[in-house]
């Protein structure tokens, strides 16, 4: 019997993460970058047979150095190392590989970076709807872009309001819209689906898109926003529209949809103090990922604190 090529192993395991954990295909993409560097480095032909048992842990090792000599941030080197785990624990179970060389090897630590959020007079400028000029020269100027501003507000108002990936914000259709109990049904990361209430806010922004979106999108077209072609938006489409929204409206700020995440998670932690419910609002698996937020908030109270508190202020 002819053995498999690391080619063939690689695919099955690829294969593997996309139908049965349900990763996406830039999640994919990421695990092949990560195991095309090791494959690289350590010099296999894709297309012959591999032992993966004579892959000893101090290769794997050189490997993480290398790439911290080369510029690599500590959470890109645990992103590395976790890509190479999971591919020798696939292998080990499938009874390809007997042993796991990257387990034990730690990443240099990552700098801990706090989320950039927007204040709240902010997300007002960045999401009010600007006033309309009443002139009849600057109206025909401005009818087709219209359209595209009640979407680019409409998505934005949403992204903000219900705390979105940028993933999960293109991804969402029609469908996914509970007007009576005034909730969104949004699916994220391994393909998991929660449901997140939204404001009057964005109500009533997502009730003028829609009157206005049949301008662009065929009837049969499932997806809630999409482009000026009538399809669904793609991500890079909305960043740019994000991009050129903050442009539009005096928001002297570098802003990515990320940002407006950061900024509903931070707001609602620093009014409820519940620590569980913006876990679960943002969908997050740990809530370890969610307490970073709580950094956040003890700067604003600190912020307070230096400003308000006699002996705290400088003369």
């Amino acid at each position: 019997m002819t053995a498999n090529s690391l080619s063939d192993e690689l695919n099955a395991f690829y294969s593997y993460l996309q139908s049965e954990r349900r990763y996406s295909s830039h999640t994919v993409s990421a695990y092949r970058r990560d195991i095309k560097h090791l494959i690289t480095s350590l010099r296999y032909d894709e297309q012959q047979a591999i032992d993966w048992d004579s892959i000893k842990q101090q290769q794997i090792r050189q490997c993480v150095a290398t790439l911290h000599r080369q510029g690599l941030s500590g959470k890109s080197l645990q992103r590395w190392l976790s890509s190479i785990r999971s591919l020798f624990n696939y292998l080990c179970r499938h009874q390809i590989a007997k042993h796991n060389p990257a387990v034990g090897i730690p990443a240099p630590k990552a700098a801990k970076r706090l989320p950039k959020t927007l204040n709240v007079d902010e997300i007002s400028q960045l999401l009010n709807e600007p006033a309309q000029k009443s002139s009849a020269s600057t109206a025909k100027k401005h009818k087709s872009g219209d359209v595209l501003l009640v979407r680019d507000l409409s998505m934005m108002e949403l992204t903000y309001g219900c705390g979105l990936r940028l993933s999960e914000l293109s991804g969402m259709n029609i469908n996914d819209i509970d007007w009576q109990q005034q909730c969104v049904r949004v699916t994220g990361k391994g393909q998991k689906q929660r449901r997140i209430p939204f404001g009057s806010k964005a109500r009533q922004m997502l009730e003028k898109w829609l009157k206005t979106r049949v301008q662009l999108a065929d009837e049969k077209e499932p997806a809630l926003f999409v482009s000026n072609r009538g399809g669904r938006i793609s991500n890079g489409s909305i960043q740019q529209r994000l991009k050129k929204l903050a442009l539009t409206q005096g928001v002297n700020t570098n802003i990515y949809p990320h940002m407006l995440r950061h900024s509903f998670a931070s707001h609602i932690l620093e009014s409820s103090k519940d620590l569980r419910a913006v876990q679960e609002l943002l969908g997050h698996a740990n809530l370890s990922t969610t307490q970073i937020y709580t950094h956040l908030d003890f700067q604003h109270l600190a912020g307070v604190y230096d400003n308000a508190h006699p002996r705290a202020r400088k003369k």
